[in-house]
């Protein structure tokens, strides 16, 4: 019987720190590039940071190997706790039982070589093993707690309407980075195609972001050159909001099939994003029609039988019907997931990172009372645990969610970040329902205290 992910995760965490206690293999092996900006990270917990155009000129895998990532690295080597890491020195902090995304993701991508490698020169070029690539903002959504950078729809609203000057953090500037609307026109993706042939050669894991992906030349052009020169090793990924007209979805359905028909690659996932369910999920994610959303997920997996995974990004407005999403995500376990079994291969799989920033969506500036939504939730995925039914929830997605109801419950911002939280809350969420015709009090009816409470800036 194979090990379950806990039980792997477990056995990883006390290797990766015999190297330091700030350890992470993820700064060596994987990176996300954001090319319509030049911008690169090792994890979506620390900010992207700007890549030189000189170094890629040079060393086109210097998308990945920049001197500022090499210097994380040599911390990381030295026991230093990596500034743009505090996600989860956050989590190690709650104390040793807590699982961090450092230990999820080393644990995830860990091999003895690569151990080695990681641990042998900080300056070292590698190719990582993990790719997450976003070739351009176009995207027909427009999420609020996104940023123009990665949606074409926001970037045309901050143009027409200037940046959200009433708040403090999320403003949405456009003027302080340059853009590359043209993907054919841009360095970074002429580096990227530079790269490729000796990158795909060792790359086991590639993920398509965007924007919506699904929307851009090059993810079409990327799948046309993988089925021309199959990479049999590759898991290929795409992140896709399932918010697009369906002959898109059944587009990439058929490129899929016959990808996987011919053994061009090792196998395929399609991640989307959904934070919660009705109504407050369409108003999160401007652009979401639930009903689209839902055909186009059926589409998938009826048609191409392959994990479904959602990114749940955990934010102040996913608190009080998060229990809603978690009846669907069962409803559909038992829907799409195979029966007779031998395996724990999971169809419909499902992440909780929260969400650090903007402050005005950040969970812990709602008073504590809100914890009772928290720990109904806590309560109901705990009476559907079952590592063993498919159709059930796992453990390592109750100690992902765990910690969020922990960490709520152990923050607690001063009278002054409080504060700024509140005022922000009201000031962003009054602006957006001006700009897209929304409106928040009708919307979420259960917060309305809370809004009015943060519109009167009334002593905390």
């Amino acid at each position: 019987m194979s090990d379950t992910d806990h039980q792997r995760i477990q056995k990883v965490i006390p290797i990766i720190n015999g190297i330091s206690k700030s350890f992470c293999l993820a700064k060596w092996f994987h990176v996300t590039l954001y090319l319509q900006t030049g911008e690169n990270h090792s994890c979506y917990h620390p900010p992207p940071h700007k890549i030189d155009l000189q170094e890629i000129e040079e060393n086109p895998s210097a998308l990945h190997n920049t001197l500022h990532k090499k210097f994380e690295r040599r911390e990381m080597l030295n026991g230093v706790q990596t500034k743009g890491c505090q996600y989860c020195w956050n989590i190690e902090g709650l104390g040793e039982s807590y699982i961090s995304d450092r230990h999820i993701k080393s644990a995830t991508i860990f091999t003895e070589d690569r151990l080695r490698l990681a641990a042998s020169r900080w300056n070292r070029n590698v190719n990582p093993e993990y790719v997450e690539i976003s070739f351009g903002n176009e995207c027909n959504f427009k999420c609020g707690y996104c940023h123009p950078k990665a949606s074409s729809r926001f970037y045309n609203e901050i143009k027409e309407h200037g940046p959200v000057t009433t708040v403090k953090n999320h403003r949405c500037d456009i003027d302080y980075f340059k853009l590359y609307e043209r993907e054919e026109d841009n360095p970074y993706v002429n580096a990227w195609w530079d790269w490729w042939p000796d990158l795909k050669k060792s790359l086991t894991i590639l993920r398509i972001t965007g924007g919506e992906p699904l929307m851009h030349k090059s993810t079409w052009h990327l799948l046309d050159d993988i089925k021309k020169d199959p990479q049999p090793q590759l898991e290929l990924n795409i992140n896709s909001n399932l918010g697009v007209k369906p002959g898109m979805v059944d587009k990439l359905v058929e490129q899929v099939n016959c990808l996987i028909e011919n053994k061009s690659i090792r196998r395929f996932k399609l991640f989307t994003s959904i934070d919660t369910w009705g109504p407050r999920a369409e108003y999160i994610r401007t652009g979401l029609d639930l009903g689209l959303w839902e055909r186009n997920l059926d589409q998938y997996l009826t048609k191409v039988g392959h994990p479904i995974s959602f990114m749940i990004t955990f934010n102040i407005l996913s608190i009080t019907t998060f229990k809603d999403l978690l009846e669907k995500i069962l409803e559909w376990r038992k829907k799409y997931n195979p029966y007779n079994r031998t395996d724990q291969f999971q169809m419909v799989r499902f992440d909780t990172p929260y969400l650090k920033e903007p402050l005005q969506y950040d969970i812990n500036i709602l008073p504590k009372e809100y914890l009772t939504y928290m720990n109904n939730c806590l309560e109901f995925m705990q009476d559907n645990l079952n590592e063993e039914d498919p159709c059930k929830f796992s453990l390592v997605e109750l100690e992902r969610f765990r910690r969020i109801v922990s960490y709520m419950e152990t923050t607690h911002y001063d009278k002054n970040k409080l504060l700024e939280g509140r005022k922000d809350f009201y000031n962003w969420f009054n602006e957006l329902d001006q700009r897209r015709n929304t409106d928040f009090i009708a919307t979420f009816p259960e917060m309305e205290d809370f809004y009015n409470s943060c519109w009167s800036k009334n002593e905390i």
